[in-house]
């Protein structure tokens, strides 16, 4: 069975001083964090992405504006948008991303369950197809 995504809803607690949104290790991330970067200023028509990885797990959440995220599992193809940030996406290995349609404001914020590794990376299709079959 091919890996599968997931939409996460994340609580948001609202008083006088305006909303909080807020993600905790095993309630809604379902991995230990190790590191997160931020996607933003992406140029108009501009993509990130476009690779799976060997063992990372990923969380997106998008902090402000909205992108499309393509989600490939080797056999089908999803494509999400993710567009508040009470929703995020949840993919674990050997999903095939793709973020486009980008909106001018939008920041992109992803968790993720190792440091940077490029062996981590598939970044050739042809690749992730015959590990993803």
């Amino acid at each position: 069975m091919p890996p599968q995504y997931r939409l996460v809803e994340l609580p948001e607690h609202m008083d006088a001083r305006g909303p909080l949104i807020f993600a905790q290790q095993d309630d809604h991330v379902p991995f230990p964090i190790k590191r997160f970067f931020v996607i933003h200023h992406v140029a108009p028509g501009g993509t990130r992405g476009a690779h799976a990885h060997r063992a990372q797990h990923q969380f997106l959440v998008m902090l402000a504006g909205k992108a499309a995220v393509t989600v490939d599992d080797g056999i089908i193809r999803s494509r999400i948008v993710l567009d508040r940030a009470t929703q995020a996406l949840y993919a674990p290995p050997l999903l095939w991303l793709e973020l486009s349609d980008f909106s001018p404001d939008a920041v992109c914020m992803v968790l993720a369950s190792g440091a940077y590794s490029e062996s981590d990376y598939i970044r050739d299709r042809a690749e992730f197809l015959r590990l993803a079959g």
